[in-house]
């Protein structure tokens, strides 16, 4: 018996190494089947921002880009009569550009020399993107900056989304966005080709290789997210012609601008209606007019087109009767109530029309009321 122990004693070394031995080697082997597991397994990548289509940029930003023909009368010739007396002749141009709408008031940014004239007499028209046409009133302009803000009085529009052209670096790729040359709304696509700051580090000039020609001022130059970065100005040619070095106006420092300038025209305006009116209603006028002699308000004649009047739905034939809480007695009446509002203040207009009385909520507009006496 004490031989058998010894026997086991001396076996159980070696079995109990070859047992451990067996153990390391299994556990190594599980290690390195569960290692080539996980590296089999698609490690998690977080998903890449979506990046916008250029299509999608240029349907985003598109709708907000107008075009502008305006009518610009300045100092043809001059010619002396006598030695004190000089005549000056007058001819009209035709200028063609572009503009972008900024908010949902109807205010267009373009370039000052797109509708710039001698005497301010602005003669504007805007054509949408979607086709519609209106007339437009130059409400205030930046000469030193060369920009212009107009006003319209539409539904429906489509302002651009403001983007930041601090985070623009050269070589990023722009679209510049217009109506060159009459043919309609054109894109153009580039690069950023150079940043001038101003002394406080602030951007001051965005200069880009995207095609900008004769109409495309005061269009838009857009990132690839379809965002407002500048507003297209000038192009460096001794041809005349786009040679690969535009200008624009960045779009901070065109939107603060367009912003003081709009605040300081609605102080400095009276709300416009719009409407040419005849005399006074009196009994007699009124029955000649309606078969009735009781109507008393101004018989609207006209509403010009694009104006607060139509936008808000009144139309020639009607008679105001009243204007806020004022019974209308007569052309001062009606001009006295409007004057003491402001351009986008909204009037309840109450009108006489085919037997009833309606009244119209009516965003006044920028303009100069005239009293026309019979």
């Amino acid at each position: 018996m004490a031989r058998f122990t010894k026997i086991l004693q001396f076996m159980g070394w070696p079995t109990v190494s070859g047992i451990l031995l067996a153990l390391v080697i299994l556990q190594y082997q599980q290690l390195q089947l569960l290692s080539e597991q996980r590296l089999s397994i698609p490690q998690y990548q977080p998903p890449a921002p979506p990046q916008i289509s250029f299509a999608d940029a240029i349907k985003m930003a598109a709708p907000s880009v107008v075009s502008i023909n305006a009518t610009s009368v300045n100092v043809e010739s001059i010619e002396r009569e006598s030695e004190d007396r000089l005549n000056l002749y007058l001819g009209e141009k035709l200028s063609l550009g572009s503009g972008v709408l900024v908010g949902d008031q109807g205010f267009i940014l373009t370039n000052l020399h797109v509708v710039d004239t001698l005497f301010n007499a602005f003669d504007t028209e805007v054509t949408l993107n979607d086709g519609r046409r209106t007339p437009a009133t130059v409400v205030a302009w930046d000469e030193a900056n060369d920009l212009a803000v107009l006003h319209i009085n539409m539904d429906d529009l489509s302002p651009i989304e403001i983007g930041n052209e601090q985070e623009l670096e050269v070589g990023d790729l722009v679209f510049a966005i217009g109506y060159p040359r009459n043919i309609g709304q054109s894109v153009s696509q580039g690069i950023v080709s150079a940043l001038t700051n101003n002394p406080d580090t602030s951007l001051s000039i965005i200069q880009t290789d995207a095609a900008i020609n004769p109409g495309n001022s005061g269009g838009a130059l857009v990132n690839r997210n379809g965002k407002l970065v500048g507003i297209n100005s000038s192009i460096f040619s001794e041809s005349g012609n786009f040679e690969g070095i535009g200008f624009a106006t960045p779009a901070s420092i065109a939107v603060n601008s367009m912003e003081a300038m709009v605040e300081q025209a609605i102080q400095g305006n009276s709300g416009y209606l719009g409407v040419l009116t005849g005399e006074a209603l009196n009994a007699q006028s009124s029955q000649i007019f309606f078969g009735v002699d009781h109507i008393r308000g101004m018989l609207v004649e006209s509403v010009d087109q694009g104006g607060a009047a139509r936008r808000a739905g009144i139309r020639p034939g009607d008679v105001i009767t009243r204007v806020e809480a004022t019974p209308v007695i007569d052309g001062e009446n009606i001009m006295l109530e409007v004057r003491n509002k402001k351009p986008g203040d909204t009037i309840i207009v109450q009108v006489y029309r085919d037997g009833q009385t309606f009244d119209f909520p009516t965003t006044l507009g920028f303009g100069q009321a005239i009293i026309i006496e019979p």
